[in-house]
């Protein structure tokens, strides 16, 4: 038997349990380089006489190269020494050029069968792994084969034939040259990538095609089943993502109903128990509605789909208003909550405010769950164009089991009877927005001392005039005395006094009180504020205010409460008080109080945005009669009937004159004028967007195409359907304004009359 059939029984043998993939094929490969060393062929002998005759002239070279060394130092052999040495070289150079093979007939028939050798050994290694090799001509018929290809077709002689023509199925890949090769087989079909590479052939010299394939059908059959899971989960995704839009749509429209109706309720003339009733139910109906919003955010972000609305907003405003929000549930405790914001943060920024207002009601209203002595504080400065703000509790903290684990979904610390009051939603939620955000939110707590959440929000200065450090100098020549309970409450007071330009000294008892008052006397510090906070009030009036340095100053005295301890009648009347504060602290208020410019309490509710009392308050204008209200005519379109008298009462309140109907086709009924109740000629639509009887989009775009013969109005849309862009393309077929639903009275009567007003124009 010949050579090469010796070796690819070698090589059977040798692979005979080795894998048929693509990844065994470097370990295949060391295999047969080995083998290709074994079967190299020895270096011939070359004839007796060469070697003799190198030997001969080697000698010689070394003999006259030694005889130089030994001569060259006297100046009388300079010249036998050149010349021996340089017979020595040539002996040299000799030997190494007779030790290379000469080129000639026989050193290319030794590269010849090398080649041929390798080629052989290679071919019995595909063989052996299975794979196809085929040369082909540029026509696509088959010069020659190995038998892998004649196993696979069943076709014996395959020379001659193309590779169509044997059953082959191609199928192109996105790289050049490379192809799947379908291969029906009686057990079942068979998948082979296969490669092709074009060169010239060195026998014959023309262009041929060389291919090698390899079996691939595993895992062209598990990328099958992956593109497949994929598909089904984002069928499944999307699925989810319709569901909860129709749920959260649902469960909205009784909410409107439920909130709205609590708004008018509180409107009309209450008892305290009635009032208090109704405090519990508005608050439920607006955890509902968070709870819902939470649910969305979690569909939104992931399904990947989260966008961020960044706006020019106030920061300490928007900061001060989720702290008063906070208050009376931290206030029911018997803890306290307060806030302090750096000077140095501007007045006007570029961020998303719903999105961080979320995420610190989520954040700060953990805090005060938990906590159930001392309070809570927030502390807001910028670093590096980022907002920071730190919240800071004195709960029971977290091991590190529970901080490990906060911020997953579903996740909650604490007792059972504080984790049945939540999703496990709200941290999660609030960490994945401010990733978005470029921000983050860490963690920071330690079991039995409290925890410290940080909020880091990326945002933008706005640079208008105004925005800047203007604050830090705004209470300069203020001297504070402050007498308050040690809390969060008291430390944000002292540190925005004396961040704001002025200087605070606080006392928390009567020793302190006395040693600071005597202190501030014997450097003749003249106050300007003495501040009372309402649980030391009892102890100032006995121990404290008959006080020389008390008695003669001139400073104004202001009273602290809360805002559910206070009553309709001035707190501290007749105490001596000259103005009063509400904690906690709005800054603007405290600066306005202690400048001399505002006394009394602030009002604070939803409607007025907590505006403050002015000392010297404008008289009240007549109200209007209904005779003289000058209120636009509008078309309520809604088909919840609750929603409907919700909508109809707060507008007609406001002054205006309401029609409503029940469905899309009386729309366009009284759009056009043919009703049963006559003509009505509208200013202004407002329309639920999912009525019966239509698609809301198109009506809405055929509405502002005047399609139904009607006169261009504005059109206001109540949608309880948060979907991301569904706002953007409402308006983009002509809306003039989206509110979700339920929508705030207030929002919506301001909407209508700058719409009212636009109109006019």
């Amino acid at each position: 038997m010949s050579e090469p059939v010796k070796l690819q029984d070698r090589l059977k043998a040798e692979f005979a349990d080795a894998p048929r993939r693509s990844a065994d094929v470097r370990s295949d490969g060391d295999a047969a380089q080995d083998l290709l060393r074994q079967e190299a062929p020895a270096p011939r002998a070359e004839p007796e006489n060469h070697a003799m005759i190198r030997s001969v002239i080697g000698g010689v070279g070394l003999l006259l190269g030694a005889l130089v060394l030994a001569t060259g130092m006297t100046a009388g052999f300079y010249i036998a020494a050149i010349g021996l040495g340089l017979a020595g070289l040539a002996g040299a150079a000799f030997l190494l050029w007779t030790r290379q093979p000469a080129p000639g007939i026989e050193a290319d028939r030794d590269r010849s069968w090398e080649r041929s050798e390798t080629s052989e050994i290679l071919s019995a290694i595909h063989d052996v792994l299975g794979d196809i090799v085929v040369m082909r001509s540029l026509d696509g018929r088959i010069l020659r084969a190995n038998a892998v290809l004649g196993e696979l077709t069943g076709v014996a002689d395959v020379e001659g034939r193309t590779c169509e023509a044997l059953g082959l199925t191609f199928r192109s890949q996105a790289m050049a040259h490379r192809y799947d090769v379908d291969v029906e087989r009686p057990a079942g079909k068979r998948i082979y990538s296969w490669h092709d590479v074009t060169v010239r052939d060195p026998a014959s010299g023309e262009l041929v095609v060389h291919s090698i394939a390899r079996d691939v059908t595993e895992e062209r059959r598990a990328e099958g089943e992956r593109e497949r899971a994929r598909l089904r989960a984002e069928e499944a995704s999307a699925a989810k993502s319709r569901l909860l839009a129709t749920v959260s749509h649902e469960i909205r429209t009784p909410l409107s109903g439920i909130l709205g109706m609590s708004h008018l309720i509180g409107q009309t003339r209450l008892t305290a128990e009635q009032k208090n009733y109704l405090s519990g139910m508005r608050q439920s109906g607006h955890a509902l509605v968070q709870l819902v919003d939470d649910l969305l955010d979690f569909s939104t972000i992931e399904a990947g789909r989260f966008q961020l609305r960044p706006s020019e907003e106030p920061v300490r405003p928007m900061l001060e208003s989720v702290v008063e929000m906070l208050s009376p549930r931290a206030h029911e405790k018997g803890i306290e909550i307060g806030s302090f914001v750096s000077p140095e943060v501007p007045g006007l920024m570029l961020y998303d405010a719903p999105r961080l207002r979320q995420v610190l009601y989520n954040v700060v209203g953990n805090a005060v769950k938990f906590t159930h002595t001392g309070g809570v504080s927030l502390e807001t400065t910028m670093d590096r164009g980022v907002i920071v703000i730190r919240v800071t509790d004195s709960g029971p903290g977290m091991n590190a089991e529970e901080q490990a684990r906060i911020f997953q979904e579903f996740e909650q610390t604490g007792s059972a009877a504080q984790r049945s009051g939540g999703t496990g939603l709200g941290l999660a939620i609030s960490a994945r927005i401010l990733n978005e955000a470029g921000g983050g939110l860490t963690l920071e707590s330690t079991q039995g001392k409290g925890s410290t959440f940080t909020i880091r929000m990326p945002a933008d200065p706005r640079k208008t005039a105004g925005n800047g450090g203007s604050r830090k100098g705004v209470l300069k020549g203020s001297l504070v005395f402050l007498l308050a309970p040690a809390g969060p409450a008291a430390k944000a007071l002292v540190r925005t006094i004396d961040a704001l330009g002025g200087a605070c000294h606080l006392a928390t008892s009567v020793d302190e009180a006395l040693d600071l008052a005597q202190g501030l006397a014997g450097r003749r510090a003249e106050l300007t504020d003495i501040i009372v906070d309402n649980r030391l009030a009892g102890i100032f009036r006995r121990e404290l205010a008959d006080l020389n340095y008390f008695r003669d100053s001139r400073a104004r005295r202001i009273y602290l409460v809360n805002p559910e301890e206070r009553s309709g009648r001035a707190i501290g009347n007749g105490e001596g008080y000259d103005s009063w504060l509400i904690r906690p602290l709005r800054e603007r208020s405290l600066v306005e109080v202690l400048r001399g410019r505002m006394k009394g309490i602030e009002v604070r509710d939803a409607i007025n945005d907590n505006r403050p009392i002015l000392k010297e308050p404008p008289q009240p204008a007549a109200e209007p009669t209904p005779a003289a209200a000058t209120g636009a005519r509008i078309l309520l379109a809604e088909d919840d009937p609750v929603n409907a008298m919700l909508v109809r009462s707060v507008l007609e309140r406001a002054g205006h004159t309401v029609r409503h109907v029940h469905d899309y086709p009386s729309l366009v009924s009284a759009l056009a004028g043919a009703t049963d109740a006559g003509p009505f000629a509208a200013d202004l639509l407002v329309t639920d967007l999912g009525m019966p009887g239509g698609d809301g989009r198109e009506m809405i775009a055929r509405i502002v195409q005047r399609d139904y013969g009607n006169a261009r109005l504005p059109v206001v849309v109540l949608t309880a359907d948060s979907r991301a862009g569904l706002r953007e393309e409402l308006l983009s077929v002509g809306a003039d304004a989206v509110l979700a639903k339920p929508a705030d009275p207030v929002v919506l009567i301001a909407e209508i009359a700058r719409l009212a007003r636009r109109a006019a124009i």
